[in-house]
């Protein structure tokens, strides 16, 4: 077995262990409080398994549809946008004062607002989630594409290179790193707002689920919805770490090569 087989296996042992020390520290809970609102693993599993072939996986799809597509047409448009004001300094002091005032207002007061003026389906939910996550992309690829040295863009300029393969082979590769670990951070924050958008004002959702189920008294579904919803943010981890070994492979190799 080579040393990125050994790494991979290495990793999956201490995920099977992290996962076994969770079941069994919401087991000990469980016996420990004895109270019927907090049900053993075994109950809440069972309870995922005979719900999902019912009305709970049709929230987890809608919920999955709902944070994927957000997520993607944030990262589609904040990360060309935080390369482009990072390189561009005209552009940066026109638009950094706005990102600037902007960001660090919680976006999240704005729902009233967008359910407004978006409704209450799809629309409102998409937006909310996109918003919050564009402004953690654009100001990590603006920051990340600032660092990159000087020499590196005069180097590829001396041999002849333009202002698009600047781009494309300088400052792309250069951001990406950095936006892949902003994607990370910000599947929590989207997942936590995707919850709190679907709690209300609407019937379709994980989140939705989880508080029908908690008004119903019923806490065996109640953590079938909290499982599903743990399984979408860890799906989402899996999925932007597939795409960072692909796109930023030479980052790995170095770590292979260290024994990391």
């Amino acid at each position: 077995m080579n040393l990125q087989g050994k790494v991979f296996q290495g990793k999956s042992w201490g995920y099977l262990g992290a996962i076994v020390f969770l079941l069994a520290l919401w087991q000990y809970a469980a016996w420990s409080l004895q109270t019927p609102l907090l049900p053993t693993p075994q109950a809440a599993i069972a309870a995922t398994i005979r719900l999902f072939e019912a009305d709970l996986g049709k929230h987890f799809w809608v919920s999955t549809y709902r944070v994927v597509l957000s997520t993607l047409t944030a990262f589609l448009i904040g990360l060309p946008l935080g390369i482009i004001m990072g390189y561009e300094g005209r552009i940066d002091r026109f638009l950094a004062p706005l990102v600037y005032i902007t960001y660090p207002i919680p976006k999240i007061v704005f729902l009233p607002l967008i359910l407004l003026f978006l409704g209450l389906g799809d629309g409102s939910k998409i937006f909310l989630i996109t918003f919050i996550v564009f402004f953690q992309i654009l100001v990590t690829t603006r920051d990340a594409v600032r660092k990159v040295q000087s020499e590196t863009i005069s180097s590829l300029r001396s041999l002849g290179g333009n202002r698009f393969q600047v781009y494309r082979y300088v400052l792309l590769p250069a951001s990406l790193p950095d936006v892949f670990t902003s994607l990370r951070l910000s599947m929590g924050t989207a997942i936590a707002v995707l919850f709190f958008a679907e709690s209300f004002a609407t019937t379709e959702g994980l989140g939705y689920f989880i508080m029908d189920s908690w008004s119903r008294a019923a806490p065996d579904e109640m953590f079938a919805g909290i499982i599903m919803m743990a399984l979408l943010g860890v799906g989402l981890f899996i999925v932007v770490d597939f795409f960072d070994n692909i796109f930023c492979r030479w980052q790995h190799l170095n770590g292979y090569k260290e024994g990391k």
